[in-house]
């Protein structure tokens, strides 16, 4: 597992429209309005001038009536459904990005990875550079897990060949799974590390069968329906917790 550290930052003063901005709300012409006309308080209590000076980490925006902690980064994991493709400027489907609040959208969120549009499941989405290339980079050998309904009946020659390694085009040795367990004569939970581009699907049918349905389960020990990700729901998005963030070998300081 990756550890990453967070490490402590000095924060500075900085004034009510700054802080907004960084967090999303808009220009900093948008945020000095947003001030002025009194939609904004702070830790509850309401600031009509725009270069007040506060200090994060510890502050909470409400803003239009809605609460937003200050976060210097944002660690999101979306239960993503089918039918979305994980780009701001899709194709052929809507974008991810419109299951988000739009300042998350507006301060640089990006999503760890990418599903197609077709596939279902486990997505992080971070503004934290550094977070996303650890996630994402298949040197780093994060475990993903997926669920795949396949089109033919899985044999049992077919788990070996996965386990062992099968070749794919372009790629200079065997991939092999982490595991391979089947669920059911057609339904198979298998685990990756390498997050090669359509891995599974090209793993799959080397393996001689054909990807129907897939869904991501889990990325490291972090999966849907555990921990701070249980009861969140298709189509939802929830911040992950410190404990989350560690399950991913992500630890704060």
């Amino acid at each position: 597992m990756i550890t990453l550290l967070a490490m402590p930052t000095p924060y500075k003063p900085q004034t009510l429209e700054r802080l907004l901005q960084s967090q999303g709300f808009g220009s900093r012409k948008a945020c000095r309005l947003l001030v002025e006309s009194g939609r904004v308080t702070i830790n509850g209590e309401r600031y009509l001038q725009a270069n007040t000076l506060f200090t994060p980490p510890t502050l909470t925006f409400n803003v239009n009536g809605e609460d937003w902690p200050w976060r210097q980064y944002l660690y999101l994991a979306l239960y993503k459904p089918a039918g979305f493709e994980c780009s701001r400027t899709p194709q052929h489907h809507n974008s991810v990005f419109g299951l988000l609040p739009p300042h998350f959208v507006e301060r640089g969120i990006q999503p760890v990875g990418r599903l197609d549009a077709d596939t279902t499941g486990l997505l992080l989405l971070t503004d934290d550079g550094d977070f996303n290339h650890a996630m994402a980079s298949p040197k780093r050998h994060v475990p993903k897990t997926y669920q795949i309904q396949a089109r033919h009946t899985v044999s049992d020659e077919q788990i070996v060949a996965l386990l062992a390694g099968v070749q794919l085009h372009d790629e200079p040795a065997p991939l092999a799974a982490l595991a391979a367990e089947k669920q059911s004569d057609t339904v198979l939970e298998l685990t990756i590390d390498q997050g090669k581009y359509h891995q599974v699907k090209r793993m799959l049918a080397a393996a001689g069968n054909r990807v129907d349905g897939l869904h991501r389960l889990a990325i490291g020990t972090l999966r849907l329906g555990e921990g701070c990700l249980a009861g969140l729901a298709e189509g939802h998005w929830c911040e992950l917790d410190a404990t989350a963030l560690h399950q991913l070998g992500y630890t704060a300081v």
